[in-house]
């Protein structure tokens, strides 16, 4: 389908209406295409108006689309976005670091994606000169409990899953970071790095338009329907309603396949297809960050204390971006809503005792509230595999349904696995 759009590529969810009732080609796939993979379906409908529609904008929506997109047989690719711009939510929202795998568990779609999509986002920055920086990441322990921790994550590191990380020596310590306490050991991950999560988004939207795909801004999904009624289960594809978040309007579009990837709203997704027996709930996390306006003390590595089992993220640690700027966070504050976004001063001085637990000359005065973001999570749980309630990524094709892969508890470090979860997602799709 080949659609004349201004600018490049995007539309809104008014024109949607207009460009799919006037110019609506019929689709067709052969399968034959990149010959060991199958067809996603081999009795789903063949005329819709899209062959994908990725729901969600954000980082992890936006590797998808463009790895669908690229697909030769996949035809036409439609990216739904309802806010005004593509990742502005947690994609946006983040410390822009580019994760190691090492706190996962063996066997856990966290740990395996994280691996590979931290391989698969250095070669892709480097070949289209998105800005990122192999800094590496000190884990500091300050009593034995903390250097046992320590201890695992380096067995397993080492034993298990084959992630390069290294035991710091008091002397090089001193000589690196001497504004660093590490009372009882320092674990380095050498492969932790920074990246400007925008201009990766800009790089993963460009690829995307490049092949052809659609994206559909202030387009917000309000319903969705197996083609052909309840009973079809997405065998003849699915009918989206899509709303015009800045005039009110509703369009009505059809797809061979929805891919629910809506982040902050992907449970909303979930809940629009299966019965209220399935239905799921989301919790927010909501991380606080802190920037740091003194040149004094002067850190050059990303510094995070050692993890605590349940708790629900990876403590309050010291993250760069790539003009060495500090800041502190994220903590972990649970809130009711996703619009919670403003940064908590009250949960200041929390931060503070946190940080000088292993940065003591922080200048505490120099700490002002910059930016919160919300991680979707499944339940109040843990964010390490040590702890209690740990929730590891679900992306599935839902068992009854055809045509539809599901992205639920895309949380820490679903900015780094972006790449392997779109590789993933093409693979349930395709096989």
């Amino acid at each position: 389908m080949t659609l004349i759009l201004a600018p490049k590529g995007r539309l809104t969810a008014a024109t949607i209406r207009n460009v799919v009732t006037s110019s609506v080609l019929p689709i067709t796939r052969t399968g034959h295409h990149h010959g060991r993979l199958r067809p996603f379906s081999h009795t789903s409908a063949s005329h819709a108006d899209f062959t994908h529609a990725v729901i969600g904008g954000g980082v992890v929506g936006l590797a998808i689309a463009q790895q669908l997109a690229r697909r030769s047989s996949s035809p036409s690719t439609l990216l739904l976005e309802r806010h005004s711009a593509v990742g502005t939510e947690t994609s946006s929202r983040n410390s822009e670091v580019i994760h190691a795998g090492i706190y996962y568990g063996a066997g856990t779609l966290k740990t395996e994606l994280c691996i590979r999509g931290k391989n698969l986002l250095y070669e892709l920055c480097e070949k289209h000169a998105v800005p990122h920086k192999r800094v590496g990441k000190w884990i500091v322990a300050q009593n034995q409990a903390q250097r046992e921790a320590l201890q695992r994550i380096h067995d397993f590191c080492v034993n298990e899953i084959n992630v390069p990380v290294r035991w710091v020596s008091r002397e090089e310590a001193q000589r690196r970071e001497p504004a660093v306490r590490a009372e009882a050991g320092i674990l380095e991950s050498p492969t932790t790095g920074i990246v400007d999560s925008h201009s990766l988004m800009v790089c993963l939207q460009g690829r995307f338009e490049e092949a052809g795909g659609t994206v559909a801004l202030a387009s917000a999904v309000t319903a969705i329907r197996p083609v052909g009624g309840a009973n079809a289960n997405g065998k003849e594809g699915w009918e989206l309603t899509v709303r015009d978040t800045t005039t009110g309007e509703s369009s009505t579009i059809t797809t061979s396949t929805i891919i629910n990837s809506a982040g902050l709203g992907a449970v909303d997704v979930h809940n629009m297809i299966v019965p209220p027996s399935q239905h799921k709930q989301m919790f927010y996390a909501k991380g606080n960050y802190f920037s740091y306006t003194s040149s004094s003390p002067k850190v050059s590595t990303l510094i995070y204390p050692a993890p605590e089992p349940g708790a629900g993220g990876l403590g309050t640690h010291l993250t760069l971006d790539l003009a060495g700027r500090i800041k502190f966070g994220p903590d972990v504050e649970w809130v009711d809503s996703p619009d919670d976004l403003a940064v908590n001063s009250a949960r200041l001085p929390e931060a503070i005792e946190a940080v000088k637990k292993y940065l003591p000359d922080l200048d505490d005065t120099q700490l002002q509230p910059d930016y919160a973001g919300i991680r979707p999570k499944l339940g109040k749980a843990g964010a390490v595999a040590q702890g209690k309630g740990f929730v590891d990524f679900v992306i599935r094709r839902e068992e009854g349904y055809e045509g539809w892969v599901n992205l639920l508890n895309i949380e820490s470090p679903g900015l780094t696995s972006s790449l392997a979860i779109a590789e993933k997602v093409e693979g349930l799709l395709y096989g």
